[in-house]
């Protein structure tokens, strides 16, 4: 674990470590000893927390000092913390940037002390990154013993009775998907090349799976009907409330600024601009309800806290301010449009013929800097 500091900027004062990214359990440390010293609520079984601290770890405490961290309905968090003392896999879907990977860690952290059991899906991922595989020079030397075989996160979680988090799963092969069925319902690995009770690993009191996937990936590699019914499905909705997304928009890009050594913020009016902008894009419509083309790029509350993020380090280490206008012009190039020229045409009308339009210091000082754009 890394030595944490104290740093103080003009951002938000709070410990970092020399980690980019810490887990939440080391994060948020001092805030889970709190609320576990507090926690006097029945516990399910194998659960460092009752649900009630890990709801407030979660959607925050002010009375114990602890920070929201999850911008959701208290409902959802609800309904997963439920599930996960159940029999049943959790399963959090939708569109990317809606903080599922957040809440999963969060989930995590709180329930089982640690967050770092996790496998990120993908076409490669084989079965054994995920169960277990083997250190070959002890297998060679010794044939198939426990002291030879080297533990995935699954195998790890049932052992000691540990959440698993499995990211964007539905990027697996389908094959490596179904290998979770016996671990999701009958509660059992079996490792075939260990004799006797060596060879089933029975799950322990605190084990369960949270999975993740993204709508926009529906179809890539279809979950079977037998594995979906192991699973209570949540979706995960992007911020519908202003106030709410760029109150979230600034803290976090506060946050990340503190890390990158950044002691300024973007202006409370560029953030209000950036906000704005992404939100317009993403839905197609206006904050007048004007209908307008709709970006085809993920424009997400996180990708927005990203070009915040960006255009705070690009205004300080380059010219030592907060950022502007033409930083945000810049940082939007790469982050809305990527490398689709149809969203890059999408970008230069709403900056031409909607932002022209807009009042104020800026939203004038946006569209002026419009021919910063590529191409």
């Amino acid at each position: 674990m890394a030595t944490t500091r104290k740093k103080t900027s003009a951002a938000t004062a709070a410990p970092v470590t020399d980690v980019q990214r810490p887990p939440a359990e080391v994060l948020h440390a001092e805030e889970l000893a709190r609320l576990k010293e507090a926690d006097d609520a029945p516990r399910p079984p194998g659960w460092s927390l009752s649900l009630h601290a890990v709801r407030r770890f979660i959607l925050g405490d002010d009375a114990l000092g602890v920070r929201r961290k999850f911008v959701g309905h208290p409902s959802l968090v609800d309904r997963a913390m439920v599930t996960l003392a159940t029999s049943r896999g959790l399963m959090l879907v939708g569109e990317p940037g809606t903080a599922k990977s957040l809440l999963s860690e969060l989930l995590a952290a709180a329930i089982s002390g640690t967050s770092t059991l996790t496998i990120q899906g993908g076409a490669s991922v084989t079965e054994d990154q995920i169960k277990y595989s083997w250190n070959y020079a002890l297998l060679v030397s010794e044939g198939p013993t426990p002291r030879a075989l080297v533990p995935a996160p699954l195998y790890t979680g049932m052992k000691e009775g540990k959440v698993v988090r499995f990211e964007e799963i539905t990027r697996c092969p389908l094959e490596v998907q179904d290998a979770l069925l016996s671990m999701l319902s009958d509660r059992v690995l079996a490792v075939p090349e260990l004799k006797d009770e060596e060879g089933m690993v029975f799950a322990r009191e605190g084990f369960n799976i949270i999975a993740t996937a993204n709508t926009r990936d529906r179809g890539v590699n279809e979950m079977s009907s037998a594995l979906k019914r192991r699973f209570n499905f949540e979706t995960v909705f992007p911020i519908g409330d202003f106030d709410t997304e760029l109150r979230l928009v600034r803290d976090e890009t506060a946050r990340l600024l503190q890390r990158s050594g950044v002691p300024v913020l973007p202006s409370e009016e560029l953030l209000e601009v950036l906000v704005t902008t992404f939100r317009e894009l993403r839905s197609g419509e206006t904050a007048e309800g004007q209908g307008m083309e709709r970006m085809s790029a993920v424009l997400s509350t996180a990708e927005a806290v990203s070009v915040a993020h960006a255009v705070g380090v690009r205004g300080y280490y380059l010219r030592g301010d907060g950022g502007t206008a033409a930083d945000l012009v810049e940082c939007l190039a790469g982050t809305a449009a990527k490398d689709n020229a149809e969203d890059l045409k999408r970008l230069r009308g709403y900056l031409e013929q909607r932002v022209s339009r807009r009042k104020g210091a800026q939203w004038r000082a946006l569209f002026e800097a419009r021919h910063l754009l590529p191409g």
